[in-house]
């Protein structure tokens, strides 16, 4: 019981936190939303999200929670945050960074018979699921949406390799997604890691290391970058 009231407490700290930083950047025309990839290193100021922000010069609000899920559960208020699409807070944005279904994956059926919860992310069409439905609500509201691809360990034994063909097929499913509707991109990152590259994760040889987070970052800002240079 004293577990669950702390875990509460802290938890409610959270989300007020992340509420407060899009009222203090009412600004800011960024939003990043997502999981461990985006947020890690972010008590070293070095996340994505921070990187991002200092390579575009302006404000990024980050929203993003280790540990979060792509689906909604029903669960009550407690639970929400760790949903990425609740995450979201309406804004001017003119770019919403999303990734996730990861967690998904490697919690909700550990990568192996992952057929139902992948189709509950998103179908081999790309069409539907939560997360065409997510990306949908936040274009409705003008946004364009970014979505990075998560990082691969090639030549590599890593505690979630055997996660590798179902993050492929989710990032394919994305990817065709994102071809029908001229404001989503998926850009990916399979390529960040070289071959061995111990040093592009943290300790745990699953969360991107400092570096790694820089690398995706510049990636990101690069890319968004070039599309608002585009007539």
């Amino acid at each position: 019981m004293l577990r669950t009231l702390l875990f509460l407490v802290t938890f409610a700290g959270v989300l007020a936190a992340c509420q407060d930083s899009v009222s203090r950047n009412q600004d800011a025309r960024i939003l990043a939303i997502g999981d461990s990839l985006l947020s890690w290193n972010s008590a070293l100021g070095s996340s994505i999200p921070d990187v991002m922000a200092k390579e575009l010069g302006q404000p990024v609000v980050d929203r993003s929670f280790s540990g979060a899920w792509m689906l909604t559960r029903d669960e009550g208020d407690e639970g929400r945050g760790l949903n990425v699409p609740y995450q979201y807070e309406p804004g001017n944005w003119d770019w919403v960074v999303v990734n996730g279904g990861g967690n998904d994956l490697l919690f909700g059926c550990g990568c192996g018979r992952c057929g139902t919860v992948m189709n509950r992310l998103i179908s081999e069409d790309g069409e539907s699921g939560q997360i065409p439905d997510l990306i949908r609500h936040i274009r409705a509201q003008g946004a364009r949406v970014i979505y990075p691809g998560y990082l691969r360990s090639p030549n590599l034994l890593t505690p979630i390799e055997h996660c590798k063909n179902d993050g492929d097929e989710l990032e394919a499913r994305i990817a065709r997604f994102a071809d029908t509707d001229e404001g989503v991109f998926y850009i990916s990152m399979q390529d960040i890691v070289p071959p061995g590259g111990l040093t592009y994760f943290a300790p745990d040889l699953i969360h991107p290391s400092r570096k790694t987070s820089r690398k995706v970052a510049e990636r990101l800002a690069s890319a968004i970058r070039q599309l608002n240079a585009r007539p």
